[in-house]
């Protein structure tokens, strides 16, 4: 597939996009505790609850929700909702931002269709799969590494919630192979 987008795209919500996929960070973490449990030379397969929304003008547009111009699609819902901040010190992922899941899952809803896919790992542990989409080791650690990080704009105070703590906590004393080498600090 080349390069797809990854990440949160609201300080307000702690949802995550992959391409046309869309789920909780709470549940990513929750799915890479699973992981995290993995010994080596292990295969995995789990289900992992998403929402997928096929039509990309269905997803809307990002740029023009974020710019306040153009609120099409989910995003532009969720936007007008939760609108960009005035002051850029202020763009930084909020720690709180799974307590608006039920309203964020109201939205979406309008839009795409609750869905489930595989997540896949060989018994070498060198690349996974989410769906469609697979990822070299490295590839799939940076994923990781975004939500430790709060995305682009990182957490708010550094903060980060319990559960991005917890996933942590578990990936450094995992034996999965997948996970091996990925240093989340501080």
């Amino acid at each position: 597939h080349g390069t797809i987008a990854f990440g949160f795209f609201n300080i307000d919500s702690d949802m995550l996009l992959l391409d046309r996929y869309f789920f909780f960070s709470t549940a990513f973490c929750g799915y890479m505790d699973e992981i995290a449990a993995c010994g080596p030379n292990e295969s995995k397969q789990l289900p992992w609850q998403v929402y997928h929304i096929p039509d990309p003008e269905k997803i809307g547009d990002l740029m023009g929700a974020i710019h306040g111009v153009h609120f099409s699609g989910f995003i532009g819902e969720v936007y007008q909702k939760y609108p960009f901040p005035q002051k850029e010190v202020d763009f930084k992922q909020k720690p709180e931002g799974a307590q608006t899941q039920d309203i964020i899952a109201a939205i979406i809803e309008k839009y795409g269709k609750h869905s489930e896919v595989l997540f896949t790992m060989d018994e070498a542990q060198n690349e996974a799969a989410i769906g469609p989409y697979r990822f070299n080791r490295r590839s799939f650690q940076a994923l990781i590494r975004y939500v430790w990080q709060g995305g682009y704009p990182r957490w708010k105070d550094e903060q980060r919630p319990d559960y991005v703590l917890a996933m942590k906590d578990l990936i450094h004393i995992s034996d999965c192979p997948l996970l091996q080498g990925l240093d989340l600090l501080f």
